[in-house]
Order: structure tokens, then C-alpha cells, then sequence
């Protein structure tokens, strides 16, 4: 690390680059210095070229690895070409140079897959956006990737959600160096939360999962999409499969890791989300949904967002807000 009283914060960017990825963090760190800190902020490239944004927005670059100090905090952001694409071999040596001169290292969405492809996340608990979890675990199985975290620290290596979630993390590091009355006052200043409720879960489509490889538990999706607050026990659905029990609890387990219960719950849950973002009511999103009752619903938003329906209605049903008068 640096031994001058100012903290090189580095973030190394490439063409493609999700522009909010690279922002987002960099107002947080310049946000704190206007209330104290001393954060010097350079972007670097690969070869030290200026590079273009995912939105079609150029980037000034500060210069190339070769040219950079050894940073404090290297921060690499994410670019929807990963994992479409393979990293390119010029960025993982970038990364990977960075990296062993840097004191901490952070990513932001997919540029985990960066850090991944130095090796770099290997025996570590990481997370990015939420649609692209499962490939990063695939990419990467030595990392422990957690699919619902918006940011997670192993170490001196960090790892953050999709896009805004750059911020949570920002800010999260802005508090290790300076406590959480500094990183508060940040937070106020840019109008958003210093820790949000909940994880990445919050925030996924509904019924976007992957559909079951097996036209039985193919089957079980379209049952219960097509009657929610039907009778799908396990010996009904084993019934309607013309299956035994036994064989429908073995094909979940095998493939889904689940049981059939907790099967039929989380497609329940998806219909309940999308009912509320419809205007639903909470009651009415959990009798559509086929929860028995509100109560019901209730104790599963707990348990998977770590908040109620009406708080995840009141969060993402409308981007419109009730103005006096209206």
C-alpha cells in the first residue's frame, strides 16, 4: 500500500465497460472526500488508450498498469461482454499485475469474472449480478459464489452484485477506512441507502430460473402456474406425474437440490412478486398466488428477502411516487 496519507484508489477499465459500474463507486469515493477523506482516483486501461463505454460514452484513461503506483484499492468493474465472452488475455494480466501491488481488490458485477480469470477468487466466497451467479459457479468452481449477497468480503478481496450494488460496496469500503459516521454522511449526500434490506433476490425477474431438465419436474412448473392454489401435496403431484413419491422427492433432490414442498413454494413466491409488481394488493398477490393465507406469504418474503410483501411492493411496484393532490 502506499505509504503517502492519501488512499490510490485504481480501477482498471476496458472497452465495454458498464459506465455506472465505473461511476457509481467513483462518486461514492469523491462524495468522501468533499466530507474529509483524501481518495485519489486513477483509470487505468491496458495498453493506456482511452476506452468506450458500454452506453457509447468515452472514457479518459489515466495511463497503463506499467505507469500506476502500487494502488491501495484496485476496483474492477463489469461489462455485459462477460460472460458472453472470454476475458481477454491482456485484461487478466492487467488484473492479475494490479492486483499483487494492491492492498485490497474489489469487483463490481461482472467484473468478477475478471478477478475469476486471474485465479484470483479460488478458495473464496464471491457473488456478482444476480443472472449471471450460476455461470460464474460454473467458470469458477473452486469460489464459493453466493448468488443472493450485494457484496461479499473474503479477505482483502471483495466482490459486489450488479451495478448499483458498486455503491453498497463503495460505501461499505469508505467505512473500513473511515468508520460509519463518515461513510453515513456519504450515503445522505447521494440520496441512497447505507445498507439496503435484503439480497439480490429482491431485485430478480420472477419465473426466469432455469426450467428443470426433466419433463417431470417440467410438468410440475406448468401444474402449478396453471392452478396456483391447487392441491400439489407430493402424492398428489406424484399422482398427476403418474410417478411414485419416492421417485419424485429422488429426481428433486438429484436435480434441484429441493424438495417438491419447497418446489411449489418458490414458484408460488415468483407468481406473488410479479402479482404485487402488477398492483396487487399483498392479500390479493397471496390468494393468487396460492398461499394459504397472508401470513403465509409473509413468513416467505421474510425468509427470502429479509422483508414484507407490502415493503417489497412499496420498493419496486411503481417507480412513480403518490404526489398530494393527485
Amino acid at each position: 500500500m502506499s505509504s503517502d496519507a492519501h488512499h490510490r484508489v485504481t480501477m482498471l477499465v476496458y472497452d465495454g465497460v458498464k459506465l455506472l459500474d465505473v461511476s457509481g463507486p467513483a462518486e461514492v469515493f469523491a462524495e468522501a472526500n468533499r466530507l474529509g477523506a483524501d481518495y485519489r482516483i486513477a483509470l487505468l486501461s491496458t495498453t493506456g488508450a482511452d476506452v468506450t463505454s458500454s452506453v457509447g460514452i468515452r472514457i479518459t484513461v489515466d495511463g497503463s498498469p506499467a505507469s500506476e503506483p502500487a494502488p491501495d484499492t484496485l476496483v474492477v468493474p463489469g461489462g455485459d461482454i462477460y460472460p458472453r465472452t472470454p476475458v481477454a488475455r491482456d485484461l487478466v494480466e492487467a488484473a492479475r499485475d494490479l492486483a499483487a501491488r494492491s492492498g485490497r481488490v474489489a469487483s463490481v458485477c461482472s467484473g468478477a469474472f475478471v478477478l475469476a480469470a486471474t485465479g484470483l477468487l479460488d478458495g473464496k466466497r464471491a457473488t456478482t449480478h444476480w443472472k449471471v451467479a450460476g455461470e460464474l459457479a460454473a467458470q469458477c468452481p473452486k469460489a464459493r459464489v453466493e448468488p443472493d449477497a450485494i457484496y461479499v468480503r473474503d479477505g482483502t478481496t471483495y466482490t459486489s452484485a450488479g451495478v448499483s450494488a458498486g455503491i453498497d460496496l463503495a460505501l461499505a469500503l469508505v467505512e473500513e477506512d473511515h468508520g460509519p459516521e463518515l461513510s453515513r454522511d456519504v450515503a445522505r449526500a447521494l440520496v441512497v441507502y447505507l445498507q439496503r434490506a435484503g439480497g439480490q433476490s429482491q431485485f430478480s425477474a420472477p419465473l426466469q430460473a432455469t426450467p428443470p431438465r426433466s419433463p417431470a419436474l417440467r410438468r410440475v412448473v406448468d401444474l402449478v402456474q396453471a392452478d396456483p392454489a391447487g392441491n400439489h401435496s407430493l402424492g398428489e403431484l406424484a399422482k398427476h406425474l403418474n410417478v411414485s413419491p419416492r421417485h419424485l422427492t429422488r429426481l428433486f433432490r438429484e436435480e434441484l437440490s429441493t424438495t417438491p414442498a419447497r418446489y411449489v413454494e418458490s414458484i408460488r413466491f415468483d407468481l406473488a412478486k410479479a402479482f404485487l409488481d402488477q398492483g396487487h394488493s399483498a392479500t390479493q398477490a397471496a390468494a393468487l398466488a396460492g398461499f394459504p393465507s397472508y401470513e403465509s406469504l409473509r413468513r416467505v418474503f421474510a425468509r427470502e428477502l429479509s422483508m414484507s410483501p407490502t415493503a417489497y411492493q412499496r420498493r419496486f411496484g411503481t417507480a412513480r411516487r403518490a404526489q398530494a393532490g393527485a
